[in-house]
């Protein structure tokens, strides 16, 4: 049985200023720009607790996380976070366009306390491997801040759309908080005070984890060194209907540099005339059909041929064109070591066309059907396989555990 709980998450105040000079992306997607525009926007914004500045004169007393829980406990006693009276959920949907394709859609989850279990369990599936360097940093805010400041992504299975009817029902109120993000996704939040319904409905679901692995697993660790903390065995998630309309997966190519022998014409592959004709190519997609683009100083080809029961083009690229092909190996990988992971096709192209990069690999997103397959089945797909679209914001509530 899979438990969803309500909670009193603390929020952002009218005292604070306006939401979208507080809230932030996803720490892991927060580049150096993006923390000084942050910490430029207000002394409130949650970079300074979520990714806060390094000093040289740092020491055990006095470092970011310690600084961290200092914040958080200031803005609590100033007013500047105060905590909802009652146990709820929140709706929480997502108006925004999709890149590339230009298509206008809206996601539909909530927000609530889901369980923290080892993967063993069989309510929390993963699909990814995470690393040791990010979970440790996350561990070390959490000891320090004993809350989590950004849902982790969660998914589950209702071909009925039975929970979005709920959701729906919750928009007949006003929202209690909305904001438009720097990618002009508009995010909007409404409180759920009789959370039954859905709770009975998630009872049966499996839990599929989309973005949010390394936070999960460091939530795991954490109730294990507590285990006398109540609260310690829940974390806070945005749950997402796998097969709701709003669900996107962005693709992420691969692009190649600095290898010192590379001969373009041991690529297979049937010539295409341009990019554009492989844009077309992949408009339509075909279960069936493993299709990977790939663009190098000769030009566009695509690599095209049936797929194998439970193939994954990513799985495929990485073990073929990558590591047999051009001898980048599994380690070499995880460091990035002649790799680089690009979002926009155009954007992969022009690497190759200026020089910047080798070769491209030029792949179609991943199905949902492909996701929910490998992570139920107890397996877990290479890095950067999916890019679920657009990043849940942080800081619209917090889950502190007391």
């Amino acid at each position: 049985m899979t438990r969803i709980y309500p909670f009193r998450p603390y929020r952002y105040t009218a005292k604070a200023g306006p939401i979208e000079h507080l809230v932030t992306q996803p720490y892991d997607k927060i580049t150096p720009d993006k923390q000084t525009r942050y910490l430029s926007l207000s002394p409130y914004n949650l970079v300074r607790i979520i990714l806060g500045e390094r000093f040289p004169a740092d020491n055990e007393r006095d470092n970011v996380y310690t600084r961290a829980a200092g914040f958080l406990q200031q803005w609590i006693a100033s007013g500047i976070l105060a905590q909802d009276p009652e146990p709820c959920l929140y709706a929480y949907f997502q108006e925004f366009t999709v890149p590339e394709t230009g298509e206008r859609l809206v996601r539909k989850g909530f927000i609530g306390l889901g369980p923290v279990e080892e993967y063993s369990a069989g309510i929390v599936h993963r699909h990814e491997q995470t690393l040791t360097g990010p979970k440790k940093d996350r561990q070390e805010l959490l000891r320090h801040t004993h809350a989590h400041f950004g849902q982790i992504f969660m998914l589950y299975p209702d071909r009925d759309l039975a929970v979005d009817q709920q959701l729906d029902a919750a928009r007949a109120a006003a929202p209690i908080l909305e904001v438009t993000d720097e990618y002009g996704t508009v995010n909007r939040v409404w409180q759920i005070t009789n959370p039954g319904p859905i709770q009975e409905l998630m009872a049966d679901k499996k839990l599929l984890i989309a973005d949010g692995h390394h936070r999960y697993e460091t939530a795991l660790a954490f109730r294990k060194e507590n285990p006398n903390l109540a609260g310690a065995d829940r974390v806070m998630m945005t749950f997402v209907n796998m097969y709701s309309p709003g669900l996107r997966i962005l693709a992420t190519h691969r692009v190649v540099r600095g290898l010192d022998r590379f001969d373009p014409a041991g690529l297979a592959g049937t010539p295409l005339r341009d990019l554009d004709e492989l844009k077309k190519i992949f408009s339509t997609p075909v279960a069936g059909r493993l299709r990977i683009g790939i663009v190098s100083k000769a030009g566009v080809r695509l690599y095209d041929r049936p797929r194998q029961p439970g193939e994954l083009d990513v799985k495929f690229l990485h073990e073929h064109f990558l590591r047999d092909t051009l001898g980048i190996g599994e380690e070499a990988v995880r460091h990035e070591q002649h790799l680089e992971y690009v979002r926009s096709l155009d954007t992969a192209y022009g690497r190759v066309q200026t020089g910047e990069a080798q070769v491209a690999f030029l792949l179609e997103p991943t199905l949902i059907e492909q996701v929910a397959d490998v992570a139920f089945s107890g397996g877990v797909m290479p890095q950067k396989s999916t890019d679920f679209y657009p990043k849940m914001l942080s800081g619209l509530t917090i889950y502190k555990v007391e």
